[in-house]
């Protein structure tokens, strides 16, 4: 009996180890979606197919899907090899989210502020500081700028857009190399 009950327990304890919630944030990904992950991988999180968007602004439109009570915006693209020569699929291209319970490492996301990114990332090789274009005057923000994490590595950032010195949205994006 003693043998049952402890079985019971150690299936008990990996069933929820495995189940546990991913409100992960870095360089390549928030939550269980990747940069480049395909979007056959992803639909089997969103649980519904994710669209293409074309045309005008297309880089606004996200597919908006709900990751465990919290919503992720998704964008994807048609997926490409080295030589420049469409293959067929999708792939995403960028991540974000508003959602206050995604966390870096270094427990930064929304909510936090200018000064605590500043310390937590003061010694990343790459990042930068921007004031963000506003649409409404047509002229740079004295409000809102974006705290950019660039990797080099992975091809891709890292955003925090900040409003009033305070992060309300995060995005993880490739990096077009421009």
């Amino acid at each position: 009996m003693k043998k049952l009950l402890i079985l019971s327990m150690f299936l008990f304890g990996m069933i929820q180890s495995f189940a546990q919630d991913n409100f992960d944030i870095s360089t390549l990904r928030i939550g269980p979606f990747t940069i480049g992950m395909k979007d056959k991988a992803a639909e089997q999180f969103t649980k519904s197919k994710l669209v293409v968007y074309n045309g005008p602004n297309e880089y606004n439109k996200k597919n908006k899907v709900n990751y465990n009570g919290e919503i992720i915006g998704i964008t994807i693209m048609e997926t490409w090899d080295d030589a420049g020569e469409k293959l067929r699929g999708y792939q995403i291209y960028s991540l974000s989210t508003t959602s206050k319970k995604f966390r870096t490492k270094s427990g930064m996301g929304v909510g936090s502020t200018k000064e605590e990114l500043l310390d937590a990332y003061k010694n990343y090789p790459n990042f930068s500081v921007n004031q963000m274009w506003d649409e409404k005057t047509e002229k740079l923000s004295s409000t809102m700028s974006n705290f950019v994490l660039t990797d080099n590595d992975a091809g891709t950032n890292l955003s925090f857009t900040l409003i009033n010195n305070v992060v309300t949205e995060v995005n993880v994006y490739m990096n077009e190399g421009c």
